[in-house]
Order: C-alpha cells, then structure tokens, then sequence
C-alpha cells in the first residue's frame, strides 16, 4: 500500500521500445494500473535507482538512470520525470555508455555485500561527478561504508 506521505515512481515496460524500471530500492507499496504500467512508492529516507530507456526509429533515444532518495512531505526536492513529487536528486547520468558505468558501480557495491539503497548517499553524488568529469569512480569499500553507519547513528 503506497502511503500519503511516500514519493511515488511511475514504471513503464512496452518491450523494445520504452523501459522505465528500479534497479534498487526498497518500495513501501505498489499499485498496479495495468499489465504494463504500476506505481511503486518509496518512504520518506529511502534511496532508490530508477533507469529509464527509450528507442526510436533508429535505436536508443534515450538512456538515463538517477538516483533518489524520497523526501518528507515539505522538504525540498528536485523534480523527475515519473518521480512525484520529486526527491532529492543524488545521481543523475544520462547516456548508455556512462549508465553501464553507474550500474557497475552498483554492482561493486552489491558485491560488498551491502544493499545499493544503504550505501552512503555521499558515495553516489561521487560517482556522478566521477563519471560526468569522464573520470572512473572509486570503488566503495566496507571501510567507507562503516563510516557511514557510524555517521548516520551520530546523527550527522
């Protein structure tokens, strides 16, 4: 049950020609509108990746992944397409060769053992400027990972 309070995310998959789906996150509900469109909603605090992919005549028109993290009712977002109202904006790469970067990244983390949605939201602001300077990103480590939760339990 998507609740009052969540940032809602519209997914879309119409085979080979639009995508638009979460590559991590943890949703809080889901709602269904068809067999090829839902509504999935994230609470307030919960980072998540949504890719989106579009092809035209002539191949791919557009390849774009972002990552969010939901934000309370009356904070300030930034809006998204298909994101409502909006979040706060932590990545946002768009091309597929730079996407394939961003979700190798995801996946370095993942193999660490650690959700993407709990690494530390300062590690994806890092690999954005990474990969927008045309430079590879850092590999996230379990090192910066306890510092994060150490961080976070401090209340910074």
């Amino acid at each position: 049950m998507i609740g009052p309070a969540d940032t809602q995310v519209e997914l879309l998959w119409l085979e080979g020609q639009i995508e638009r789906w979460i590559r991590f996150g943890r949703a809080s509900g889901e709602r269904l509108i068809d067999r090829r469109r839902r509504i999935v909603g994230f609470a307030p605090g919960a980072v998540f990746a949504f890719v989106r992919w579009r092809s035209g005549d002539y191949g791919t028109v557009e390849s774009r992944i972002s990552v969010l993290r939901a934000v309370a009712p009356g904070a300030a977002f930034t809006t998204a397409p298909f994101v409502a109202p909006g979040g706060e904006l932590l990545l946002d790469i768009a091309g597929w060769a730079k996407v394939q970067i961003v979700l190798g990244a995801i996946d370095g983390v993942e193999a660490l053992g650690v959700q993407a949605a709990d690494a530390a939201p300062d590690y994806w602001r890092h690999v954005h400027a990474r990969v927008l300077a045309g430079l590879a990103p850092r590999a996230y480590s379990r090192a910066r990972h306890r510092a994060w939760l150490l961080r976070r339990r401090l209340g910074a």
